[in-house]
C-alpha cells in the first residue's frame, strides 16, 4: 500500500474534532486512506442498500448498532446523517469519533459546513502525486504520468489506464450526473466535458463553447459548477490583486486526473502523449494539480493563481502565501534555457513582495540564473508544501 502524505494532517485533525471529513474525487483513495489509518474503528459503507435504507429510514437504529469509534463511507447518499452526527458531536466523549467520507455530490460541503459546523475538520484527498509514488519507488517519464494519471487502482491492481478512465467516465456521467443535476441530454453533456478537455491549460470562452455544445452560457456555468463540485474539473483563477494594470481574470480550466483528461483526448497509448498538439498543455496540467496536491496535503488552501495582463505577459502558476507571491513558469522541454525565466524577470520588475521566482521543467539540472531557480517537475511538491 502506497503511503498517503496527508495522512499526518488527518491524524491531527482527529485529535482536535469529534468529526473528520475526508472529500475527494471517487476512486482517490479515501476508503484505504481511513481504514488503514483507524484499523480499530467498525466500518460501514452507505453503497450497501441495506446500509441505505436504515440510515435513511431510522437514523437512530443505525447509529445504535454502528457505535462510535466509526468511519462511515459515502456519506453523500445520505447526507440525512449529518444532523445525527452533529447531535452526538455535541455529546461526544472524545475527538475523533467519526470519520466520513463523500464524493460527487454539489451540495455536500456546504451541508457538511452547515451541520457539523465547529465539529469537523475536513480534508481533501487527491489521486496519487508523483512524490508519493517515488517514495513507493515507483517512478516513471513525463509521458507515463499523463497517460496512467495518478488513479491508486492504475498502481495497486494493475489496471489499464484506457480501462480504468473509459469506465469511470461514463460511471460518473450514467449514476453520478443523473443524481445530480437533471441533464436532458446527456451526449450534450458528455460533448461539453470531452470539449474541456481540448481546451485544458486554456482561459474557457463559454460563448464559443455554447455554440458547439448546443446549449446556453447559463447551463454551461451550471454544468462546470457540478464538473467541480464531483472533483472532475477545477478553475485556477487569474490572479490581479494590487495590481493597477487591466488584467485577464477569466480563470482556466485544468482536470484534476490528467489521465482522464488524455483519455477523453483519445489518447490510447504512452507514445501518443508526445505527438500529441496539446502534449504542453497536458504537462502544465499535472504540474498545476501536482502543486494543488502538496497543497491540500498540507492541509492548506489552494492559493494557486495564474497571472496574465492584456500585454500579453503571462505567469503559469503564482502562489499566494503570507503576502508573497512565488511565481513559477512551466516548460514541458527537457532541456534548460534562460529563455524560459524572460516572462518571470518581467514580472519581477513590476510585481512587489516576489520570492523564489522558478521555472519547472522536464530537464535533470536543476540550478540557478539571474536569482531564478530551475526545477524538475518531479521535485515540485516541496515547493508548494
Amino acid at each position: 500500500m502506497i503511503y498517503r502524505s496527508i495522512t499526518p494532517k488527518l491524524l491531527e485533525l482527529a485529535k482536535y474534532f469529534p468529526v473528520v471529513t475526508v472529500m475527494g474525487p471517487r476512486q482517490s483513495g479515501k476508503t484505504t486512506l481511513v481504514q488503514s489509518t483507524f484499523k480499530d474503528y467498525e466500518y460501514v459503507n452507505l453503497e450497501i442498500r441495506t446500509e441505505r435504507e436504515l440510515a435513511l429510514n431510522d437514523p437512530e437504529a443505525f447509529f445504535k448498532r454502528h457505535s462510535s469509534p466509526l468511519i462511515i463511507d459515502e456519506i453523500q447518499r445520505v447526507p440525512e446523517l449529518l444532523e445525527m452526527l452533529q447531535v452526538l458531536a455535541d455529546n461526544k466523549r472524545c475527538n475523533g469519533e467519526y470519520i466520513i467520507t463523500g464524493s460527487h455530490q454539489p451540495a455536500l460541503h456546504q451541508e457538511i459546513s452547515q451541520s457539523l459546523a465547529g465539529r469537523t475538520g475536513i480534508i481533501e484527498l487527491l489521486p496519487l502525486s508523483i512524490s508519493e509514488l517515488s517514495g513507493n519507488n515507483i517512478n516513471l517519464a513525463r509521458e507515463e504520468y499523463i497517460f496512467n494519471g495518478f488513479m491508486p487502482r492504475i498502481y495497486s491492481e494493475q489496471i489499464p489506464p484506457n480501462l480504468l478512465y473509459t469506465n469511470y467516465f461514463s460511471t460518473y456521467v450514467e449514476r453520478d450526473v443523473r443524481q445530480m443535476i437533471n441533464v436532458a441530454d446527456l451526449t450534450a453533456f458528455e460533448r461539453f466535458i470531452m470539449l474541456l478537455a481540448g481546451r485544458v491549460g486554456q482561459v474557457i470562452n463559454f460563448s464559443s463553447l455554447s455554440n458547439e455544445v448546443g446549449v446556453t452560457s447559463t447551463t454551461l456555468l451550471k454544468w462546470l459548477s457540478v464538473l467541480e463540485a464531483s472533483y472532475i474539473v477545477f478553475r485556477l483563477p487569474c490572479y490581479f490583486n494590487n495590481f493597477g494594470k487591466r488584467l485577464i481574470k477569466a480563470p482556466k480550466i485544468y482536470f484534476y486526473e490528467p489521465g482522464l483528461a488524455s483519455n477523453l483526448l483519445g489518447i490510447t497509448n504512452k507514445e501518443m502523449v508526445e505527438r500529441d498538439p496539446l502534449f504542453g498543455n497536458l504537462f502544465e496540467n499535472v504540474v498545476v494539480v501536482e502543486a494543488l496536491k502538496a497543497r491540500y496535503n498540507a492541509g492548506k488552501r489552494s492559493e494557486l493563481y495564474y497571472f496574465r495582463n492584456h500585454n500579453g505577459l503571462e505567469i503559469d502558476l503564482v502562489l499566494n502565501e503570507n503576502r508573497k507571491l512565488f511565481p513559477f513558469e512551466i516548460k514541458s522541454s527537457m532541456t534548460w534555457t534562460t529563455s524560459f525565466s524572460k516572462n518571470l524577470e518581467k514580472f519581477m520588475k513590476f510585481a512587489s513582495d516576489v520570492e523564489k521566482p522558478s521555472v519547472i521543467y522536464s530537464g535533470d539540472l536543476e540550478t540557478q540564473a539571474k536569482g531564478i531557480s530551475y526545477i524538475n517537475y518531479k521535485n515540485i511538491a516541496k515547493l508548494f508544501s
